[in-house]
């Protein structure tokens, strides 16, 4: 094979991506990116009306996308995703583990409701999802790409007015589940790889950077700013496409340099 540019590296043309969580935010922001780069689309999330507007915006960007209602919470509607991707799609060649959900309350009054729902849709979701597709497409296909957003979060603890036991928890779970899904199925050519997100205008994230302030919230980030609606965009494709065909196992934070470092 005669050595390829940069330009057909990063080239998703002929492949198709579903991307759970992908009517807003950093979900749709992959989602774009995978789209721009050629991959057609099959976004996720719980609420139809957002996923139509969500699949519009990429439409009228030119990218081949379309939409299911699921809640990757319950493991019937994860694995009716995957069966429905498949048999309209033919093919999910990248997977983007991004659906997910956060709660605040201090630990030792924390919900066990609360935990239980954060780690069914952070964790158990990812794991239901990825088997099923890699079962039914990635390993008989010798190929295939699972990229699972974790966060900053799953890195460190947090400072004592950000009380968000259960999230960092699935957080640093996810990053244990790629590095382990990585080491295993590699012999499949299964790319496993994590994005360590940092503080994001999103609407998850919103209510928290507001309570903080964001002046008092980039204070400590070495770059001075939040991240923004095209700072996921080079890392999903390099993990999406044949470019970081030899990168598995691993995160990156994508967080302005705060997680490295002492707030």
């Amino acid at each position: 094979m005669s050595q390829r540019t940069v330009q057909q590296l990063f080239d998703l043309k002929g492949k198709t991506a579903l991307v759970t969580g992908g009517s807003r935010g950093l979900g749709l922001q992959m989602a774009h990116a995978l789209g721009e780069a050629g991959a057609r689309i099959m976004l996720s999330s719980r609420k139809a009306d957002d996923l139509e507007q969500a699949t519009g915006d990429l439409q009228a960007a030119g990218i081949d996308a379309r939409w299911i209602a699921a809640d990757c919470s319950k493991e019937e509607d994860t694995r009716r995703l995957a069966d429905q991707t498949l048999e309209r799609m033919g093919a999910i060649d990248i997977l983007v583990n991004n659906a997910g959900a956060s709660w605040g309350a201090p630990a030792e009054s924390h919900p066990v409701e609360a935990w239980d729902k954060v780690m069914n849709l952070n964790v158990r979701g990812y794991f239901i999802l990825s088997q099923q597709v890699a079962n039914q497409y990635m390993i008989p296909k010798k190929t295939g790409r699972i990229i699972n957003i974790a966060s900053i979060a799953g890195l460190n603890g947090n400072p004592p007015d950000i009380q968000t036991l259960a999230y960092n928890t699935s957080k640093t779970a996810v990053i244990g589940f790629t590095k382990t899904l990585a080491a295993e199925w590699g012999k499949y050519n299964i790319n496993v790889n994590a994005i360590c997100p940092g503080f994001f205008m999103t609407k998850m994230a919103t209510k928290l950077i507001q309570n903080i302030g964001e002046e008092k919230m980039t204070a400590t980030v070495p770059l001075g700013r939040l991240g923004d609606d095209e700072d996921l965009k080079g890392l999903t494709v390099l993990y999406a496409s044949d470019a970081g065909k030899h990168i598995t196992g691993q995160w990156m934070a994508v967080d302005g340099g705060v997680s490295v470092v002492l707030a």
